[in-house]
């Protein structure tokens, strides 16, 4: 457990490599209408040992983790992508030869409870030069490095050494743009520098996993899983830090994941009730409480900002919106846990065994047209079922429709049926709202009975509660025209 572990702190890092010969000269900078001084540092030694599972799991996902010693950042640095020529790059101080909790607790999802070690070791002998600007700000940061590389996983006693020599190219102005750095690349090109085949220092040492392209499977809904267990792992990094949105976007992830495993079970070679459709279920469950707090805060403070403020009597936001923001925070707590448990890392590996295990389907006989039509056969079953529903049972009737209507979305998403994955994100959007109606329609009555037995004003519930009615009611209005045009757009799929 790690629920201790502190904030580290983040940087994004904007660089790119290039690999250069033993004698290559330094390019000139002059000229660069952006850069009027170049101002060159002392020389660095830099010393860095790589930690990595025995797998390079990290490594495989371009993540590099280290502790470095000399230079002026001397310390733990995790680097994470962030998109082209980007990383983001969280760091912990020099204490110990134990990786830092709070930065393993930012892989955890990856590494799980697989031991990291040393897996190379980096000498790097580098010499800066800061390219500054008319307003005397550094805009970038050019390094030469001269390097001595060996890993140190092996069973060698003296593992075979490497060296070489390669240019960093890095932007350090916040407001510095793509279009300096390719100015800057153009130079570096010009003097005899060739685009990095690596994308570390680390994936030269080790070989070439960080820049190989994952083998995705042939069948659409396997390989639309495959990219959503990526996702999940993305997400989950974003959840550890309480990053705005997180853990809405994970369960959403963990939704897909499990709608799509029901949806087209024979794409995956098991039964659509395997315990893996358990797990995902619970993993959703318990993110939905942080989620859902999450959703009331904001949806009764934009309420109460709306409403004159004659019309909000009593601690009624005290009640409906710091108390949701309360709960959010001990819903976020118990996610953390459980994103730190045994349980949650076997449910990966369970994922990540269906994405890599091959399928044998019928030749010219994939999962897609039947899923489709397997799937929309549930959304009409529960639209019927709705209209027959008695009035105490008729909420839960219509939120087995959006039920029925994600899974179909996310079915017709994966196979590339984007109309019918449109209209039933549509239904699944319209009941959305009508079922955030409902829980808080329920929560706002338990407040105000609260609010009321401590001798408090009840009014401002009171319209609150009637707000959140009329909107379920217009839902319900739009309900049946929203499902026609799904049986429409399922209809000319299936023509």
């Amino acid at each position: 457990m790690l629920a201790n572990a502190s904030t580290p702190s983040r940087y994004v890092e904007v660089e790119r490599k290039f690999d250069v010969g033993e004698s290559t000269s330094v390019p000139s900078f002059d000229g660069v209408a952006e850069i009027v001084r170049v101002e060159k540092l002392p020389a660095q030694e830099l010393d860095a040992v790589y930690y990595d599972t025995a797998e390079h799991d990290l490594a495989s996902k371009r993540i590099t983790l280290r502790r470095r010693s000399g230079g002026e950042d001397a310390g733990w640095h995790l680097k994470l992508p962030a998109g082209p020529d980007a990383r983001t790059e969280v760091r912990a101080p020099l204490d110990g030869e134990n990786v830092p909790p709070e930065l393993l607790d930012v892989v955890l999802a990856i590494v799980r409870d697989r031991p990291l070690s040393p897996v190379a070791r980096i000498a790097t002998t580098r010499e800066v030069r800061l390219l500054h600007g008319a307003d005397g700000a550094a805009l970038a940061e050019f390094c030469d490095d001269k390097v001595t590389a060996s890993r140190t996983d092996t069973s060698d006693a003296n593992p075979a050494e490497q060296r070489w020599r390669e240019w960093e190219l890095e932007l350090t102005a916040p407001d510095a743009n793509a279009e300096l750095m390719d100015h800057l690349s153009n130079r570096l090109l010009g003097a005899g520098a060739t685009p990095a085949g690596h994308g570390s220092k680390l994936a030269r040492v080790i070989g070439t996993m960080q820049s190989e392209p994952q083998v995705r499977p042939s069948d659409p809904v396997r390989q639309a899983v495959a990219e959503l267990v990526d996702d999940l792992l993305v997400w989950d990094r974003a959840v550890r830090a309480d990053a705005d949105d997180a853990v809405h976007q994970m369960r959403v992830t963990t939704r897909k994941i499990r709608s799509l495993l029901q949806a087209s079970p024979e794409s995956f070679g098991f039964s659509k009730d395997a315990p893996v459709v358990d797990e995902l279920r619970e993993l959703a469950a318990v993110l939905g409480a942080a989620r859902d707090a999450e959703v009331l805060a904001e949806r009764y403070r934009r309420a109460l900002d709306e409403m004159p403020p004659r019309l909000v009597r009593g601690p009624v936001r005290e009640r409906l919106v710091d108390g949701a923001e309360e709960r959010y925070q001990n819903g976020l707590r118990r996610t953390l846990a459980a994103l730190r448990s045994e349980r949650y890392f076997r449910l990966l590996d369970a994922l990540d065994a269906i994405v890599a295990k091959p399928v044998a389907l019928p030749p010219d006989q994939g999962p897609a047209p039947g899923a489709i039509e397997a799937a929309s056969k549930k959304v009409r079953k529960a639209a019927k079922r709705a209209r027959k529903a008695a009035e105490q049972d008729r909420d839960s009737a219509i939120h087995r429709i959006r039920k029925r209507a994600k899974r179909l979305r996310y079915t017709a998403a994966a196979i590339g049926a984007t109309e019918v994955s449109d209209q039933a994100k549509a239904v699944q959007s319209l009941l959305g709202d009508h079922q955030d109606s409902v829980v808080s329609r329920a929560h706002l009555a338990q407040q105000a009975e609260e609010a009321y037995a401590a001798g408090e004003d009840t009014f401002t519930y009171g319209l609150l509660y009637q707000q959140e009615a009329d909107l379920a009611a217009r839902c319900r209005e739009q309900l049946e025209p929203a499902l026609q045009k799904l049986n429409e757009a399922v209809s000319m799929r299936e023509c």
